[in-house]
């Protein structure tokens, strides 16, 4: 059990752990069993995020030539589905280098537009990198120079997964191995939301009428490396952008610039104001609307509303000529909704990008709101 916590809602709340870290344990448990040929109860990992797990082993399997264990996925307070799977992997050597594939209850990509190509097993970037760091410390300790095929597998897997949005993503099979920092943080959207609240009522007390506002890092990452503000003036508002705007004209702030990716902020475009994946999609429907309202024809919409990734969908209209003139649309409905919202008690403004193709629209009064920022992060710099 990981000993971690968090306080939301004033409630202690434990943290767990990734799919991704148990396979990343499991397969450096399996990788030193294996060379070392001894048998090991438990197996010490160190997540990306430096939190130190130690993690027990289910389903040793020593035969002739590899090793198979399992790590139990452990989800703490969060309302993960994939709490309690076991996680498995089968470690063999190999000639050089590192293989990883998928077995039993492991997802495989179907279509385009997801991090891995098609063919390839639903291993994000993230938990490749766990576990390729892990097996090649255990070369390290044992000086091995050869390489490892490493096989994760997750009975039940393939079940589990129909409840989640894998197969609406095109990944068949089983479930995905995720997770970017390896710890799992219980999600509670009172207590989320309550969060983005002290954190305004913060701002409104220092005297900042001023808001600028992103879902997530990729928006506040946008923000300081394209577009050189401080991160210190941005707030994080999750999923919940219809309270963020509740909340700022509640505390009677002037105005809020919202920097997202399009993936998250092309919900707003149809109204919708929670943009986790639970509560509603309609991102190609939205950017189907989008292209035939800026005079694209049918076809390439039926094209768009077969993506999965609103990067494809971009490829698309970019292929068609029509990418400037249905971002220039999307922008638009995103800040009627907005607008809409706050029934003119607020300022608001937009800026929409995409990691693949950078900025894609923004609102008129964008570049004037970004000033306001700059001039701070300057005089912050100056003192």
């Amino acid at each position: 059990m990981l000993e971690e916590y968090r306080y939301k809602d004033k409630k202690k709340l434990r943290c767990g752990y990734t799919t991704g870290s148990c396979a990343a344990a499991a397969a450096k448990a399996a990788a030193q069993m294996l060379l070392d040929g001894n048998r090991i109860d438990a197996v010490e990992l160190t997540t990306p995020g430096g939190v130190l797990l130690q993690l027990p082993l289910s389903g040793i399997r020593q035969e002739n030539g590899s090793v198979t264990c399992g790590v139990k996925k452990d989800a703490g307070d969060d309302a993960d589905i994939t709490d309690g799977i076991l996680i498995y992997a089968t470690v063999r050597r190999t000639g050089r280098g590192i293989r990883l594939d998928a077995g039993e209850g492991i997802g495989r990509v179907t279509r385009e537009g997801l991090q891995q190509k098609p063919g390839q097993p639903a291993i994000n970037q993230g938990p490749r990198n766990m576990i390729r760091r892990a097996v090649e410390e255990i070369a390290d300790r044992y000086g091995y120079e050869g390489g490892f095929e490493i096989i994760l597998s997750a009975p039940g897997g393939e079940k589990i997964a129909e409840k989640t949005f894998n197969p609406r993503l095109g990944i068949e099979g089983g479930i995905s191995i995720l997770g970017s920092t390896g710890i799992v943080e219980p999600m509670s959207e009172a207590a989320l939301v309550e969060t983005i609240r002290l954190e305004l009522q913060v701002k409104a007390a220092a005297g900042v009428r001023e808001l600028l506002a992103a879902p997530g890092n990729y928006g506040r990452d946008f923000a300081s490396e394209q577009l050189g503000i401080d991160l210190d003036t941005c707030v994080k508002c999750s999923n919940f952008i219809g309270d963020t705007l509740d909340m700022a004209c509640q505390m009677d702030f002037r105005s809020l610039l919202l920097i997202g990716h399009i993936g998250k902020l092309v919900k707003l475009g149809a109204g919708i104001m929670n943009t986790h994946s639970r509560s509603a999609d309609a991102r190609m429907e939205t950017l189907a609307a989008c292209l035939l309202q800026a005079g694209g024809d049918a076809q390439t919409g039926r094209q768009i509303l077969s993506c999965v990734t609103t990067d494809e969908a971009l490829e698309i209209l970019q292929a068609a000529g029509m990418k400037e003139a249905a971002m220039k649309v999307l922008v638009n409905k995103i800040e009627a909704h907005l607008n809409h919202r706050t029934g003119g008690e607020l300022e608001t403004g937009v800026i929409l990008f995409s990691n693949k193709f950078g900025l894609l629209g923004q609102s008129q009064n964008a570049d004037r709101m970004l000033e306001q920022f700059r001039d701070k992060s300057t005089k912050k710099e100056s003192r």
